[in-house]
């Protein structure tokens, strides 16, 4: 009997053992994305291998029909095939932001190497915002409240894909004259976020910022130099903070065109020649946030939480304006920001993914339904051209359709729709 037990308890032992054994040697095998990867936003932000971009879903004119789980899966596999792994969208009080949220969780399901993670904004504006009556920017919407209670279900429900709450949109920029707040109810925000991280309510890794114009955040007028922008940076995570030297070839154009002493250069050149000055702008603001910000002895991540560059404009920026937006140019932006970015250690939530044409639904030609790498059919502007030749989008579809360059891939016929910036004096050269 006692044999009997002791072969027992040896062969029950031998197989622990061997299960043991088996584990480990499966799990030295296993990615480490599979074995419980936790990633937090202070790996993400400002890591290059952790591409970031701007993220909306509408495909339609219409702004009411929402994008499907299966159309939000289909965007997913696009943007990770081309390397991005952290979006930022908006509309928590739509079904738009928990609908990708679930079609991420989803695909990590389906595949545990897929990664993707959210920079989740809950919209802020004041009282009689998007109302018949006069804004009050002195005052919030009382719907502010609902936005951050969705933002925080929804970081409690996905907290393996939420990394980072921003507390408004471009919601302090006086220019925002149909909803701006002032800065103390986007501080309001940002501290009770704190205060849930403090509490345990939500994870201590969750970052917490707003995502506003740089002006927003004290890099340009001083009317925007108050305490509670003050605080505000104090009590950010970190900042992020929206560049547009695009928009500025209109509002702010001294920096934009051909100077004399580039008139000779062949047109490619004189267009590259002006992208350049363009990245150097939004870099120059990017600078004088981080001056500002180190100004009142606090050093913090400053990263881009919105720049971009249209494809097309039939309005301020297309040929009868400051000729800013066609392929070629925004191809050009891109790859400038992305290159300082990266090498800068900043993140850069590039504006946008696809085309949404619901942003201008009366004018089909204006600029804000054209930022997307893509167009709303899944064409490839020539931006992404080397990434269909690469095969990086074999297999994917959008909408039904095969991810195929613009143009019908034909260089020559892209430049033949490309016209050079206007010329101006070489006085420009020293304003940037």
């Amino acid at each position: 009997m006692r044999r009997t037990i002791g072969i027992l308890i040896f062969t029950a032992v031998s197989i622990v053992i061997l299960m043991n054994s088996c584990k480990e040697q499966n799990n030295r095998s296993i990615p480490k994305t599979q074995i419980e990867k936790k990633v937090t936003a202070s790996d993400i932000l400002g890591n290059s291998e952790y591409q970031a971009i701007s993220y909306g879903g509408y495909r339609h004119a219409d702004h009411s029909i929402e994008p499907t789980i299966g159309e939000l899966k289909e965007d997913m596999k696009i943007l990770a095939a081309m390397g991005i792994k952290v979006l930022r969208t908006y509309k928590v009080h739509l079904p738009h932001a928990s609908n990708v949220l679930k079609a991420i969780k989803e695909l990590r399901q389906e595949d545990p190497n897929f990664e993707m993670y959210v920079m989740l904004g809950a919209w802020i504006d004041c009282k009689n915002a998007w109302t018949d009556l006069e804004p009050d920017h002195e005052y919030e919407s009382e719907r502010n409240s609902a936005e951050i209670d969705e933002a925080v279900r929804l970081a409690k429900k996905y907290p393996e894909i939420v990394k980072v709450i921003a507390v408004g949109n471009e919601a302090m920029v006086k220019w925002a004259t149909s909803y701006f707040v002032q800065p103390r109810v986007i501080l309001k925000w940002v501290n009770h976020l704190q205060e849930l991280k403090s509490k345990g309510e939500l994870s201590k890794d969750l970052w917490i910022t707003s995502s506003d114009n740089f002006a927003s955040w004290g890099g340009g007028d001083s009317e925007y130099h108050i305490e509670d922008l003050d605080k505000l940076i104090a009590a950010v995570d970190y900042i992020s903070m929206h560049t547009y030297p695009m928009h500025d070839t209109h509002y702010n154009p001294n920096f934009w065109g051909v100077l004399e002493t580039e008139e000779s250069f062949s047109e490619p050149e004189k267009i590259k020649a002006a992208m350049i000055r363009a990245q150097n702008y939004a870099e120059n603001q990017y600078n004088s946030v981080v001056a500002y910000m180190k100004s009142l002895g606090i050093d913090k991540p400053v990263h881009i939480g919105e720049t971009g560059w249209a494809s097309f404009s039939n309005g301020f920026y297309g040929d009868d304006g400051s000729i800013a937006c066609d392929q070629y140019k925004e191809a050009l932006f891109y790859n400038l920001m992305r290159d300082w970015t990266n090498k800068s250690g900043i993140s850069c939530f590039y504006f946008e993914a696809f085309d949404e044409p619901w942003k201008d639904a009366e004018n089909p030609g204006g600029s804000e339904n054209h930022f997307g790498l893509f167009s709303v059919d899944g064409e490839a502007k020539y931006v992404i051209w080397d990434l269909v030749d690469q095969g990086a989008f074999k297999g994917l579809t959008r909408g039904g359709n095969e991810i195929v360059k613009s143009f019908d891939g034909d260089f020559d016929y892209l430049m033949s729709y490309i016209k050079t910036p206007p010329s101006k004096p070489d006085v420009m050269a020293n304003q940037q």
